[in-house]
């Protein structure tokens, strides 16, 4: 599946960077829904690093590359949110960069898949980590995109990581209601 051109130019500009520098990274959110699931319109592409140097040096190269900052990237916004909002000023596409932390970001890394997307090659979320993610967001248009990738993939999902993964979550955050928002989808979705 490949997205669309303004994506997929925006990804041809990032995806360099990030193997230059020897990043970890993943595409995720709304275009990774597009690759696993039911495709819908994004104005945006959300992507994660794993970035262990200093911010700046990893903004610098990136806005050597085309891709500066929509907003002034300073040193305590960069802690207080872990987000680079970037902008591909040729097609005016955003891109939030989010800086992973520890924990599930870190097993979302391990277990990206390398896809091709419009001619570009790059590293997805898994489609079982995307539901993850989205039945966390827990948003209706979150929950939208959970019943579009199990309608297209439901044969082919480890269920059981996702439930596992959930259920982590659950015990983490101290939350209830995320394997019952995910069974429920399953029992939805034919």
């Amino acid at each position: 599946m490949s997205l669309d051109a303004a994506a997929v130019e925006l990804l041809g500009a990032l995806a360099p960077v990030l193997g230059r520098l020897k990043a970890r990274w993943y595409v995720f959110g709304a275009q990774a829904v597009n690759v696993w699931g039911t495709p819908r319109l994004s104005a945006d592409v959300d992507a994660t690093v794993q970035w262990n140097g200093n911010p700046s040096a990893l903004i610098r190269e990136l806005e050597s590359a085309g891709l500066p900052g929509r907003i002034p990237l300073d040193d305590e916004f960069i802690r207080a949110t872990r987000v680079l909002p970037l902008i591909h000023p040729k097609t005016k596409m955003p891109l939030d960069l989010v800086l992973a932390g520890p924990g599930p970001e870190e097993e979302f890394l391990d277990r990206a898949v390398s896809a091709d997307v419009g001619g570009i090659v790059v590293p997805l979320i898994s489609p079982e980590d995307l539901v993850v993610t989205k039945i966390l967001a827990g948003r209706p248009k979150d929950v939208e995109d959970v019943r579009g990738i199990l309608r297209k993939r439901r044969n082919e999902l480890d269920l059981t990581r996702i439930r596992a993964s959930l259920k982590n979550l659950e015990e983490g955050l101290g939350q209830s209601d995320l394997l019952r928002l995910f069974e429920q989808e399953i029992r939805a979705v034919p």
